[in-house]
């Protein structure tokens, strides 16, 4: 997986935005499961970039150990790292974070060709997402890991009814370092997965996994001091991709018509603001 640690904003966006940074903290606290966030509204495509509504709380602030104050907030940024489609469906995700710590997962659907888009899956804290595979317009996986203090505790999000629904599932019950690199299912049940532990760890670094029941558990079946491969994986898609704009400073999912790419919807880069707050924070961006 290319998500970095903390989350960090990748140098192109950081040139566009040209935005103050936070250090990270020294001994972030272990994050708990999963959010209490709402899922958002229905945001509507108007044709100009839509803002994801995020609230930062101060159990945000302190959870992150953020340096935020009233006149220096931390701007929050979406970030966006993969997209698949089938049919109408469409699916993108990434996470939400400051300059230098992630906040939450972001999966963002769409039912009508990018018309209309919903946040179906609360917030993951601390946690980013990266590949999608969509087997059918039904059944779709999304790999994600806890990203700090180290890549951690890999898992997929899993749907079997077109996106509305997300079930979080561990690639291990207990602790585990490491990301996922690869997976791929064959069919709504059989699927196999690549996990990477990092250079840090000692002995078998790379780990092959098997699931027999579409990701809900996992058997691990081989274990390697040297990369492993996947029987089969799923090629890359050449008709949906993600580009940074600049002068608008958004992600545009666009697909390929012919021989061009055209946008299918945009998303704004900075979604808001942490800024402690003994109303409850601030940083609620207004739908688009």
């Amino acid at each position: 997986m290319r998500l970095p640690a903390y989350g960090v904003i990748p140098p192109l966006l950081l040139a566009l935005l040209a935005w103050g940074q936070e250090q990270p903290p020294a001994n972030p606290p272990t994050p708990p499961a999963a959010s209490n966030l709402l899922v958002v509204p229905v945001l509507e495509n108007t044709g100009k970039p839509m803002v994801l509504p995020f609230q930062c709380t101060d159990d945000d602030i302190q959870w992150a150990g953020l340096t935020c104050s009233p006149d220096d907030p931390c701007p929050v940024y979406l970030e966006l790292t993969s997209v698949a489609a089938k049919n109408s469906r469409i699916v993108t995700a990434g996470n939400l974070h400051t300059a230098a710590v992630t906040l939450y997962t972001a999966v963002l659907v769409s039912d009508d060709a990018g018309q209309t888009w919903t946040k179906p899956h609360p917030g993951i804290r601390g946690a980013g997402l990266d590949h999608i595979q969509f087997l059918d317009p039904e059944t779709a996986w999304i790999s994600g890991l806890t990203q700090f203090p180290l890549p951690q505790d890999p898992f997929l999000l899993l749907t079997t009814d077109g996106g509305k629904t997300w079930r979080q599932r561990p690639i291990q019950d207990e602790y585990h370092p490491g990301a996922i690199q690869q997976f791929f299912f064959n069919n709504r049940e059989e699927g196999a997965l690549l996990v990477d532990r990092g250079p840090a760890e000692t002995g078998d670094r790379y780990e092959r996994f098997q699931s027999s029941n579409g990701g809900e558990s996992w058997t691990i079946q081989e274990e390697s001091t040297k990369p492993l491969k996947l029987a089969r994986t799923e090629a890359p898609s050449t008709d949906w991709r993600l580009r940074v704009d600049g002068p608008t400073k958004s992600y545009r999912v666009e697909r390929r018509q012919g021989g061009r790419w055209t946008e299918v919807a945009a998303f704004a880069v900075r979604v808001g603001a942490c800024r402690p707050d003994a109303g409850g924070g601030d940083g609620v961006a207004p739908p688009h």
